[in-house]
């Protein structure tokens, strides 16, 4: 079996972790990244040290069913970055990107001591299309490979630019790596970040780092900030499972939002938690004023309280089967509150949301909500919001990709899958396979939830596509394709033309 994985990110360190602990049958492996930094993909490259991971170890592991697996490599390097409020090591993500890079190169190891023959092709996928039993790819460089089984494992979308502002002096349309893009911010600078979520905490936190001394004003349509993550306690689900909304299916036939609300009622009575005050303390983070709200969070970050901490869990391990579960009308209720559903399942640090506190207490950071229009203008920002107007000399565009937005650099790829009939694009974002050689891990793979962007996720669809790999490894005509004699690890470079 012939396996072509496009893209050397999180997404692909899952699946190559995976196979090497599934395959049980030698075959060839191609990896097509043109990136020079494999394995870390855009989050967990090379950067400041300031930008950190924004989860606990025993939610990171890129392993499928292993907490433990990441924090065992990470050891004693964690203890230098303990966040104390957290009793949990937050590393920078560069060092994040090294534990991916290990895992990778140890599972293609595996797979070349199983007799696995291994390329890493350095150029971009730019078509594919089916060929017989299998896929024939073409690279950017004008070369044609063959695979009988092609998985798509190409990250998130590009990040979009709202209010038409790219190629603007002083505007930054993708901030990472925050080490080359803040370098020419000066420090006394006024700045607009555009966006409240995680990437917007990254750049506030990396300018205080970095000395800034100018105001800095994060704007959003929303003005809602991401919940504080909590200390982590000894509490495992019991209600809001993937085994109790199974027996509803089964029971009813369909299961619905408030079925799943009374999973978590149910949850929370068991613990002697009130159900009624934490929906009400939960839908108020959508009107509050944004710094009451993170000073209560952060004082909050050692409240018993399991409410919360059920959410962040349960959102990436049964919200996803959960969501294909639900009829239309409750994913439009759920839809309704996007920006607080993204606020409770990714939340910030503590040390960062501590930071962010000090920096609206002293007046430095400001929050704007109801923003309308941002223009560029006589050398600086204009931004109409509902305070007015206010000008700014740089702009960072802290907006993320919406869900399953197809990056820039895979579009070519997908056009040419949709065009072949290999792939549909799903009406809510994303690519679903029509053809069963055809496999998708990661952002890109459509018909998901809109919570989309945890490592759980991502090691839980690399494993499934590992285990229908392990079972489809006969070739369509039925015959096994055989390892090359020597049983070595390959790396072979693709030379880029154009």
């Amino acid at each position: 079996m012939d396996i072509a994985i496009v893209g050397a990110g999180a997404a692909a360190v899952g699946l190559l972790d995976a196979l090497a602990a599934t395959a049980d049958r030698p075959g060839a492996i191609t990896v097509f990244e043109p990136s020079p930094h494999l394995w870390r993909g855009r989050p967990y490259g090379p950067d400041l040290d300031t930008v950190l991971v924004n989860a606990p170890p025993a939610v990171m592991s890129i392993r499928h069913g292993d907490f433990g697996h990441y924090a065992a490599w990470l050891g004693p390097r964690g203890t230098a970055h303990l966040d104390e409020r957290l009793d949990r090591p937050l590393v920078p993500r560069a060092l994040y990107g090294a534990y991916l890079t290990h895992t990778a190169e140890t599972a293609l190891a595996t797979l070349q001591e199983d007799g696995w023959r291994v390329r890493i092709v350095t150029a971009r996928v730019t078509g594919a299309a089916r060929s017989g039993t299998g896929w024939s790819l073409r690279t950017e460089d004008g070369r044609g490979h063959e695979a009988d089984h092609l998985a798509l494992c190409v990250g998130g979308g590009t990040p979009p630019d709202p209010y038409g502002l790219g190629g603007a002096p002083g505007f930054v349309g993708d901030p990472y790596p925050l080490a080359r893009t803040l370098d020419g911010v000066p420090p006394g600078s006024g700045i607009a970040v555009i966006g409240s979520g995680l990437t917007a905490v990254d750049v506030v936190v990396s300018l205080a780092a970095r000395g800034h001394t100018g105001p800095i004003t994060l704007l959003s349509r929303s003005g809602v900030l991401p919940h504080v993550w909590q200390r982590p306690v000894e509490h495992r689900p019991r209600h809001v499972t993937a085994e109790r909304v199974a027996a509803l299916h089964r029971q009813q036939g369909a299961v619905t939002l408030d079925d799943l609300i009374g999973l978590l009622r149910a949850e929370l009575a068991e613990a002697g938690e009130d159900f009624e005050a934490f929906a009400a303390e939960l839908l108020a983070a959508e009107s509050e004023e944004p710094v009451r709200r993170l000073r209560a969070q952060l004082a909050a970050v050692d409240d018993s309280g399991i409410g919360r901490r059920v959410l962040q869990e349960t959102a990436h391990s049964v919200g996803p089967y959960a969501w294909r579960l639900l009829p239309e009308t409750d994913r439009v209720r759920l839809r309704r509150h996007f920006r607080l559903a993204t606020s409770v399942a990714s939340p910030m640090v503590p040390v960062n949301a501590a930071t962010m506190l000090r920096l609206l207490d002293s007046g430095q950071l400001t929050v704007a909500a109801g923003v309308r229009g941002i223009e560029a203008a006589d050398g600086v920002f204009r931004v109409h919001d509902d305070d007015g107007g206010r000008t700014f000399d740089v702009a960072v565009n802290a907006v993320n990709p919406p869900p399953r937005a197809i990056p820039r650099a895979a579009g070519p790829l997908v056009t040419a899958l949709v065009a072949d009939g290999a792939a549909e694009l799903h009406p809510a974002g994303g690519l679903v396979p029509a053809d069963p050689r055809l496999h998708v891990v990661g952002d890109l793979a459509g018909g998901g939830p809109f919570i989309t962007s945890s490592i759980a996720g991502v090691a839980a669809q690399a494993n499934l596509v590992a285990q229908r790999l392990r079972t489809k490894a006969p070739n369509a005509s039925g015959a096994m394709v055989k390892a090359g004699p020597s049983g070595r690890f390959e790396s072979r470079t693709a030379t880029r033309q154009g």
